[in-house]
């Protein structure tokens, strides 16, 4: 491969795109567990997310790839017990779901978390000052098997607002962080934590990966998600270090495992697989979580698609642009508008409280498509109804759209 590879900026959309697994959606009844399987392992991580304003993040990005999945296909996958099970959770792109063949490339993480390094400050001073705190927690999940933080909780004043924990959920998350413990289920969104000789196995737990072939095989799974991408993306999407991936990374382009390129517009370096493969196009359209990992790395997003998007959750409401739960619509290769839903459970209807369109806007057939996407949307989710709440423009022609069903 020539040193002067390069690419346009619609050639690195599309690889993109294609590395992120959106290449068309099936019928609900073709879909497996292993398509399910097969995509998380392109992927390499789903980032998991409290806020449930339409559903749990960490379900909807399978859902804008494949369509109309069971949910429970995805938990029996996060955390049944036995061979259906083939994911495990830990920090990867933050709070994350994992394939289980990564669980190795993990174990450096855990490692250094042991030490005090990569994890919060709070976190790291909680594992030098509470370690009696820590063996009683420890010693309580060898005994009892997989436990929530509530059931050992010993704290007798009232819990305050966010991240106010009690000192048994600080040595749980501790022990998650230093690969003590593990999520062996979960309680509605509470962890259940357990021995990983109880949960991970033993095959998985027995393989050694040292740290730097361990930070390796990361780069080359970000490479494989990401199509095309600088440093700092790749080394975003699994939060590694900077020093780490920078070493590691030329390690990988010496090695030929990756090719240094560039991409027009872009004032870094990029790099991709050996033998790039351009799609001709991606016709894709999909509602994407503010979660999704074609999204996370803000600044690529901008390169890429000319779109900026920020979270506006934590924003006051008076001060908020677009809206508390913004999803980025994708058509053709842009992001062409967004949208703040709401799924009104009690009322079994999805929510369209604003539409926001990006230049140069939707045409009829994009306006269409937006339009079959909130449709399925609200049938995945069992809701019966879209009820479009927006006053623009851009709402009174998807209101079009969707005529008879709205």
């Amino acid at each position: 491969m020539p040193a002067d590879l390069s690419f346009s900026l619609k050639q690195a959309r599309r690889m993109a795109l294609a590395a992120q697994g959106f290449s068309g959606r099936q019928a609900p009844a073709l879909i497996k567990a292993t398509h399910l399987n097969r995509l998380i392992q392109r992927l390499g991580v789903l980032q998991i997310d409290s806020v449930n304003a339409v559903v749990r993040s960490h379900y909807l990005p399978l859902f804008s790839r494949l369509g109309n999945y069971p949910p429970l296909m995805l938990e029996q996958a996060a955390w049944s017990q036995g061979r259906r099970r083939s994911l495990f959770e830990y920090w990867g792109h933050e709070a994350s779901l994992l394939p289980m063949a990564l669980y190795p490339l993990m174990r450096w993480r855990m490692e250094r978390a042991k030490q005090g390094q990569g994890i919060y400050s709070q976190m790291a001073r909680f594992g030098r000052e509470q370690q009696a705190t820590i063996r009683r927690v420890l010693q309580a999940v060898e005994q009892q098997g997989a436990l929530g933080a509530g059931s050992l909780s010993t704290r007798q004043e009232r819990a305050g607002p966010w991240w106010d924990w009690s000192d048994e959920k600080h040595a749980l998350e501790w022990l998650f962080a230093a690969g003590l413990v593990t999520v062996a289920g979960r309680r509605g969104f509470e962890r259940l934590y357990d021995l990983p000789e109880r949960v991970i196995p033993g095959e998985i737990l027995q393989t050694s990966v040292d740290e730097a072939q361990a930070q390796r095989g990361l780069l080359l799974h970000s490479a494989t998600a990401l199509g095309v991408a600088t440093e700092k993306d790749l080394r975003d999407y699994f939060r590694l270090d900077p020093a780490d991936s920078r070493r590691r990374l030329l390690e990988l382009v010496e090695d030929g495992q990756l090719l240094a390129c560039r991409v027009q517009g872009w004032k870094h370096p990029a790099y991709c697989l050996p033998e790039p493969k351009v799609p001709r196009k991606v016709p894709t359209s999909a509602l994407l979580s503010p979660f999704d990992s074609l999204i996370w790395e803000r600044s690529r997003t901008e390169r890429l698609f000319d779109f900026r998007y920020r979270l506006e959750i934590y924003t006051p409401q008076d001060k908020r642009v677009y809206g508390y739960y913004v999803l980025p619509f994708l058509h053709n290769e842009r992001i062409a508008a967004r949208l703040d839903l709401r799924a009104e459970r009690a009322d079994s209807r999805l929510a369209v409280h604003a539409v926001h369109e990006e230049e140069p806007g939707l045409d009829e057939e994009g306006m269409l498509a937006l339009a079959l996407n909130l449709r399925q949307m609200a049938d995945w989710l069992g809701l019966e109804q879209v009820q479009l709440n927006c006053q623009r423009p851009s709402a009174a022609r998807l209101r079009a759209a969707m005529l008879p069903s709205v």
